[in-house]
């Protein structure tokens, strides 16, 4: 099955991104702890982390052209937040130093025997945008643009301008967030959270959820959600495609950022011209190898590592 719409052949950028960044404080535990108890842990490491900014480092290792806008805090996560992107290769003449801020910061607690974590966050009100701060000639710049709606105002003024440039939309959702009504008919592909369908429509069955979904998008929009160990779905055309989720070579370390290396996994196969069921497959691939070592992007591929990875 094909993608319903026509990747632009030729930008300044493959892909732009505009959404979260964040600095990630990963601590491994043998099992997750019972309240009121102490545990050691087995081993921690600070890791730079955040939906669309993940996902930009992903497709930038994976050899596409990536430039990402976003607010950083002006702390030491900042800093360091910011400087891995540029370290990856990442375009960030949009991104943002806001004085006096701090940096959307995570402390995950992932269980050791089976690489699940939780994660306990804040985020810094200064850094949201309003749709009136949207950064302009951004989303044209791109042959896709990738968002994660956490401002869902200014993601649509970004959307708008994409779709009149001919660019694909293409959205990674969690929640539900105030103006998100407004967003979704400007996507081209979402795929969100498995949570994220009945949290939307309060329908409790997945797939009947994804199907409201689909109808709050234009009629040609692709929709779809990502289930864990279940692999991820996808539903256009009347049709569920469905990938299982593929084995971690040496077992899963953490599953932080497998959702944005899944993204990234899709979105480089898509830019590559691969059907809806080989870039279902491909993000489901580039997940599986993110969970390969600890830290959201420690385990992101190549694009030579993932062609080994899919074709063995």
């Amino acid at each position: 099955m094909r993608f319903p719409f026509d990747i632009p052949p030729a930008r300044e950028f493959d892909a732009v991104g505009f959404g979260l960044n964040a600095v990630d404080h990963l601590v491994v535990v043998e099992e997750y702890p019972a309240f009121d108890t102490k545990t050691r842990f087995l081993e921690h490491a600070t890791g730079a982390g955040g939906q669309t900014a993940s996902a930009m480092v992903a497709l930038r290792r994976l050899g596409w052209r990536t430039a990402y806008a976003g607010r950083f805090g002006s702390d030491a996560e900042g800093r360091f937040g910011l400087q891995t992107l540029i370290d990856a290769g990442v375009e960030v003449s949009r991104a943002q130093v806001v004085a006096g801020a701090r940096t959307q910061t995570a402390y995950i607690v992932i269980e050791g025997r089976t690489g699940e974590r939780t994660i306990i966050w804040d985020r810094d009100e200064r850094l949201a945008y309003r749709a009136d701060e949207a950064p302009a000639d951004f989303a044209a710049r791109g042959r896709v643009l990738h968002l994660d709606a956490h401002d869902p105002l200014a993601c649509a003024a970004l959307a708008r301008e994409a779709r009149a440039a001919g660019t694909v939309v293409s959205a990674d959702v969690d929640n539900v967030y105030p103006g998100l009504e407004e967003l979704l008919p400007l996507i081209d592909v979402l795929v969100s959270s498995a949570e994220f369908p009945r949290r939307l429509t309060g329908i409790a069955d997945e797939r009947a959820a994804l199907v409201e979904v689909k109808s709050r998008l234009r009629s040609e929009s692709v929709v779809g959600m990502t289930l864990g160990a279940r692999g991820a779905v996808l539903f256009h055309e009347g049709r569920y495609v469905e990938s299982p989720a593929l084995p971690v070579p040496g077992a899963c370390r953490d599953t932080t950022g497998a959702g944005d290396a899944f993204h990234a996994g899709l979105l480089h196969a898509m830019l590559s011209g691969a059907s809806i069921e080989d870039s279902l497959r491909a993000g489901c691939a580039v997940a599986a190898l993110n969970c390969r070592r600890l830290g959201a992007r420690a385990g992101l591929p190549t694009r030579e590592e993932l062609a080994k990875f899919v074709e063995r």
